[in-house]
């Protein structure tokens, strides 16, 4: 089956086919610091409450956590050197010609690799934005692919690649040069799954294997990592608060560890750079090995393979950089480096237990999503991204406050209507007022919009913070700024109809159906062991003193009591050894004889 061509307008060439610099739309330039500022706090943001004094490990990852890339600078060297090895491997030379674009990209999109797709989709699998090369699918091209705009990752199918890293960025805009460039190409006809030129076909699933392919070629036999260590002012931001902060932690009795899948050679190259100061920790402290820092120190662990059945633990000789032979069993030696391994083994080595670990790093599968669901780790998710978005969000007040005044029109309309009425209002001006504010809203953000939402609607890697996140932030330094006591808390999650309603509005049950709560038992919740009325005390089941649970007939309780403890849980860190006393606890003797006896 073939079809036409794309057509977007103008063409991304110039006219003789080759020139590739793509004029970008206008995106706002933020600084990339290394804390987001909201009202001059630098902060941490909440998906489930932590208390910090009851972490007693940190752990990190190395790249883009500790060692921060430079952005764009970092991913144009590997957008540059991952479209050469593709000429290398046979691809047109014009490919040279591609300049990467950083106002295209965003983490978090899908690829449909049967239909050469970027899918950026909410939680659901509900298609938001969908873009074929350069061209920017309408309703209707999508709904021909996609019936009802929706598609659904499916377990154990590759069709669905997701691009959820830092790293993945200069893949997604290489994919999409390449698709763009291939269909718009002369002598190709493109077909539903691919491109066919002469006598070839390709695929949009072999376009891809061919970018993985360059990719991992660049990172583990290419110039990539040497490219990096000889340019480091380059492309590492050097931080001077990480060797305090980890200090600071250590000092608070917690323990610290580092878990990188980069290799010894390149994570040695670059933790001595980032501890690289004339000073230790403070400025009157003496200088120390970036290994001191550390009570564990594991290279090459391959995650998300460590956080299962893993490798063996290996020591490395920091000397030569080779591997000792068979597995390690012993303990974490200070000032040493460990390869593979397992998270198991780690923990159990460590002494670690679940919930006393806070896991930081910038992969939401790798990092965090495993670590959680395999070991119940806390986790901190590294998002620089997060800078722009908050830039965004309160640079462009004037657009969501527009969108709020729509929103009031909109039910300014309706608001003396009901089901009466046969006449339709035309709000027609007022949608497309809404669809071209809330465009303009997302193109602030970049071309494929925001990275957790699209209009009103959260992405699917939005979502994923919010599952398996517990705290996020541009970045872990911004635990600096809060005492290692402290209780992050995390807000209400409101339904629409919480947030929409507000407490000032008396809603009035209709029928008895609408309430669950017992008449006389409906002040003791908030009052604690009250009741607010005192049954009938000529009761055949027994007198009741206002201390009492409830009534029983022939020993036997007839219905269950209210929770005396608290029993519901509340927040992430909730305990059960901090649960209030019983009411029968705090009772007074003769109260507490009197409940005895109309329990029996």
């Amino acid at each position: 089956m073939t079809s036409q061509k794309p057509t977007n307008g103008s063409s991304p060439f110039s006219e003789d086919g080759l020139a590739y610099k793509r004029e970008a739309p206008h995106r706002l330039k933020v600084q990339l610091k290394a804390f987001d500022s909201v009202g001059n706090k630098p902060r941490v943001f909440v998906n489930r409450s932590l208390r910090l004094d009851k972490i007693k490990y940190y752990g990190f990852d190395m790249d883009y956590t500790l060692a921060v890339y430079k952005s764009p600078e970092y991913e144009c060297l590997n957008f540059n050197q991952v479209v050469k090895r593709m000429v290398d491997i046979g691809y047109p030379e014009d490919l040279l010609k591609f300049e990467y674009d950083p106002s295209f990209p965003v983490r978090g999109l899908w690829f449909d690799r049967t239909f050469g797709n970027l899918l950026k989709v909410d939680p659901y699998g509900n298609i938001l934005v969908c873009v074929h090369g350069f061209h920017f699918m309408s309703a209707a091209e999508i709904s021909e692919l996609y019936p009802n705009k929706f598609i659904q990752a499916q377990p154990n199918d590759d069709r669905i690649y997701v691009l959820n890293t830092l790293f993945n960025l200069p893949e997604t805009y290489l994919l999409a040069c390449l698709i763009d460039y291939l269909t718009n190409s002369p002598e190709s006809v493109v077909e539903k799954t691919g491109v066919r030129i002469g006598d070839v076909f390709m695929s949009y699933i072999s376009i891809h294997n061919d970018v993985r392919a360059a990719i991992d070629w660049v990172h583990i036999k290419g110039s990539m990592k040497q490219e990096t260590v000889d340019n480091m002012d380059k492309y590492v931001v050097k931080e001077p608060k990480i060797p305090m902060l980890l200090h600071r932690m250590r000092e608070a009795g917690a323990k610290v560890f580092l878990v990188t899948n980069s290799d010894y050679w390149y994570t040695e190259k670059v933790m001595t750079y980032l501890f690289d100061y004339p000073h230790g920790p403070t400025d009157d402290s003496p200088w120390r090995p970036w290994k001191s820092y550390f009570d564990a120190i594991i290279v090459d662990a391959r995650k998300p393979l460590f956080f299962g059945e893993g490798t063996p633990l290996r020591k490395v000789d920091c000397e030569t950089g080779k591997l000792a032979l068979g597995s390690y069993i012993g303990r974490m030696q200070p000032n040493t480096v460990y390869c593979g391994g397992n998270s198991e083994l780690l923990s159990e080595i460590m002494g670690a237990k679940g919930k006393d670990v806070l896991y930081v790093g910038d992969h939401i599968f790798g990092d965090i999503l495993k670590s959680k669901k395999s070991h119940g780790w806390r986790t901190f998710l590294v998002v620089p991204e997060l800078a722009q978005e908050l830039h965004v969000w309160t640079d462009k007040q004037d657009l969501f406050s527009r969108l709020q005044n729509f929103d009031h029109l909109l039910a300014d309309v309706y608001r003396e209507l009901d089901s009466r009425h046969k006449e339709i209002p035309d709000i027609s001006s007022l949608q497309k007022a809404i669809k071209e504010v809330t465009h303009e809203m997302d193109m602030s953000y970049g071309m494929m919009g925001s990275l957790f939402r699209s209009g009103s609607r959260q992405t699917y890697f939005a979502n994923q913070v919010i599952r398996f996140a517990d705290l996020y932030a541009t970045s872990f330094i911004n635990l600096m700024y809060y005492p290692f006591s402290y209780f992050f808390r995390a807000p209400h999650v409101l339904m629409p109809h919480e947030s929409t309603v507000s407490h000032d509005t008396k809603f009035e049950p209709e029928s008895p159906m609408a309430t669950r709560a017992r008449p006389w038992e409906s002040n003791m919740a908030t009052r604690g062991r009250s009741w607010s009325v005192e049954p009938d005390i000529s009761s055949p089941r027994g007198r009741l003193t206002q201390a009492a649970t409830l009534p029983c007939v022939d020993g036997h309780k007839i219905r269950p009591m209210l929770p005396r403890q608290i029993t519901h849980t509340h927040d992430e860190d909730d305990d059960s050894e901090e649960s209030l006393p019983s009411e029968e606890d705090t009772m007074d003797p003769a109260s507490a004889e009197a409940t005895q006896v109309a329990e029996k």
